[in-house]
């Protein structure tokens, strides 16, 4: 027992060196990154007016700040983000639970779900801005137009993949097809649902961007279309840093949910 113990903390010892390591190395890649730019930019080895610098982004990001006018843009993107986002969830999960009550259905409608997954999102925004018009609603289905159609093929085949002997113990128990589903369906597709969100954040956040391009007035999508426009491109790389940012917070946040639900179970 005392060599296992040994060995067990060892062990322990070595998982965080590594992921001491594995962290300082992330910090170290950004801050040259950082360093390479600022020297390449005071140097005049770049063109600063051009590719820009960390100073000159910072005091950007400050003076946008101190003016009030970063911190709509900044809201917008993110509610029309996390607005697309739910939606997804809700409208792929009702959807592939109706496909899978209804196998019929589900097989006459896989080819056009391939077809319209497969079609390329920002030739359907022109037609979006026609249809609903320039406001948040339009950027928020483009949103939900880049995720929804994956999210459903993939639930569905998480589905099917279900232990065929849990559903038979079900319906040996007496049960039906709705116990199938909330009792067997649902809590062992909750691993895969978590998968799917974390891929669908970062999805809606590319489609909000994109409706933002064609259709709105404000957000970092605005911001980035604006700022290219009138060679203002200290707003560009500023706001591509600040999508960054969200992509990864907002992914954090639910890779967060899913280890507090895994280590509930």
């Amino acid at each position: 027992m005392s060599e296992l113990s040994i060995a067990q903390k060892k062990y322990l010892i070595a998982q965080k060196k590594h992921k001491v390591t594995v962290r300082f190395g992330r910090l170290l890649i950004f801050v040259v990154f950082l360093l390479a730019w600022e020297g390449a930019a005071s140097y005049k080895l770049i063109d600063s007016f051009i590719f820009s610098s960390p100073s000159r982004v910072g005091l950007c990001f400050v003076n946008m700040l101190l003016d009030k006018s970063l911190p709509g843009h900044i809201a917008a993107t993110l509610f029309e983000t996390v607005a697309s986002f739910l939606l997804v969830i809700f409208f792929a999960l009702s959807f592939t639970i109706l496909l899978w009550f209804h196998k019929r259905l589900s097989e006459t409608l896989e080819p056009y779900l391939v077809i319209l997954n497969s079609l390329p999102k920002s030739a359907l925004a022109p037609l979006l801005i026609v249809w609903l018009g320039t406001g948040y609603q339009t950027i928020i289905v483009t949103g939900m137009s880049v995720a929804i159609f994956g999210s459903v093929l993939s639930l569905y085949t998480s589905f099917a993949s279900v232990d065929p002997e849990k559903i038979k113990l079900i319906y040996t128990l007496g049960g039906k097809k709705i116990h199938v589903m909330t009792k067997v369906i649902l809590p062992s597709n909750i691993p895969a649902l978590f998968s799917i969100m974390k891929v669908n954040i970062g999805l809606c956040l590319v489609g909000v961007i994109i409706g933002e391009f064609i259709a709105a007035r404000k957000g970092l999508g605005y911001l980035i279309i604006y700022g290219s426009q009138v060679f203002k491109l200290d707003w560009v790389i500023m706001s591509i840093v600040l999508l960054c940012i969200m992509a990864m917070g907002l992914y954090g946040i639910l890779g967060l949910a899913e280890k507090r639900y895994l280590k509930g179970l």
